[in-house]
């Protein structure tokens, strides 16, 4: 984790997501502190990471997700050379 990123209020935001139960509770909330197109773009870069993951191409990234060439390079970047949050959530959320 970037200790530059750690705060009082950074610590307070984890907390609060961690205490949501449900995903109707993680909507409101999510609702609540983003607009619309944050969360969409959020959503588009967590799908992105997933197709990445399964070994799909930037071109049908591209079809499907809507993402830019550089949002799926940004994504895969943090695949390979970030703080491994995309790799516990795609592990832990594998179907």
């Amino acid at each position: 984790m970037n200790p530059k990123l750690k705060t009082h209020d950074t610590d307070l935001l984890c907390e609060a997501i961690l205490s949501l139960q449900t995903v109707d509770e993680c909507y409101a909330f999510l609702e609540d502190i983003l607009t619309i197109s944050e969360l969409q773009s959020i959503a588009q870069r967590l799908a992105v990471a997933r197709m990445l993951d399964e070994g799909q191409t930037y071109d049908d990234i591209e079809k499907v997700t809507g993402a830019s060439s550089a949002t799926i390079s940004r994504v895969k970047r943090c695949l390979s050379f970030g703080a491994d949050g995309y790799r516990i959530v795609l592990d832990r959320t594998k179907k």
